[in-house]
């Protein structure tokens, strides 16, 4: 069991790696590369083609955890929810990013971005909005406005992408998502829906020419771990966990 899981009721660590070029999608090439994934993770054996013509394939959704790959026009997409171990996770990331370039012939120089997140669900069955601004939006002028008389929030969604470094192609982006709808605060009645937290770190532009995509995502997870227990954990992170216990 890793800390994470005790922050949120479901949590989720995923790899997007989006590509300048088009991904190629002939019938052989695309099921030699998820055959070869299926190889090492049996359990992935639920293929299937969305309506928007992208490619997933997953384990079971009854388990409490679940992996899952998809492949996109532009972008490659490796997740798994609920990991017993981060290390397994990373496995599993680090196995496609090994597969890319031979089987589907994705270089270095074709990245448009390397992505590494870390996602939280909060089941919260309330108004989203009004929970995370009073939790959340701790700004004066955010506060000003919740105490307008008989106020109700339809929309608060922080979220704020801050630069690591000098040139910019490092980035860290914290974005909180919710899913009431005004719908629901009007008629007052509300779904278990979840309340998301999306951390992500990414390397934006190529590759340098003597960096491999396996350990450049391995810096990701080691800036992207850093970042949440030094800031998010506590900030953002408890603070939410703790207003939902209480209400």
């Amino acid at each position: 069991m890793n800390i994470y899981s005790s922050l949120a009721d479901d949590f989720y660590c995923n790899m997007n790696l989006n590509t300048e070029m088009l991904l190629p999608n002939a019938r052989e090439t695309v099921l030699g590369f998820f055959e070869r994934v299926q190889k090492t993770y049996p359990s992935m054996r639920n293929f299937y083609t969305r309506e928007n013509g992208d490619f997933v394939m997953e384990e079971d959704k009854d388990q409490g955890h679940q992996r899952w790959l998809s492949l996109e026009p532009r972008r490659v997409c490796s997740g798994y929810l609920n990991p017993p171990d981060l290390d397994d996770a990373m496995g599993q990331h680090l196995l496609v990013l090994q597969l890319v370039p031979y089987m589907l012939s994705v270089s270095p120089l074709d990245c448009e971005a390397l992505d590494y997140m870390m996602g939280f669900d909060f089941t919260y069955s309330g108004n989203h909005d009004q929970l995370v601004a009073e939790v959340l939006g701790g700004h004066a002028a955010t506060q000003s406005l919740l105490a307008v008389p008989g106020c109700k929030v339809l929309n608060c969604e922080p979220s704020i992408t801050i630069a690591l470094e000098d040139s910019c192609r490092l980035q860290a982006r914290l974005m909180v998502e919710t899913r009431t709808s005004a719908y629901q605060v009007r008629q007052g009645e509300y779904a278990d829906d979840p309340i998301s937290v999306y951390f992500t770190v990414r390397q934006y532009g190529s590759l340098e020419p003597e960096a491999s995509f396996e350990e450049t995502l391995r810096r990701l997870r080691r800036c992207c771990e850093e970042l949440l227990d030094d800031y998010v954990i506590e900030h953002v992170l408890r603070p939410l966990a703790q207003a939902i216990s209480t209400r």
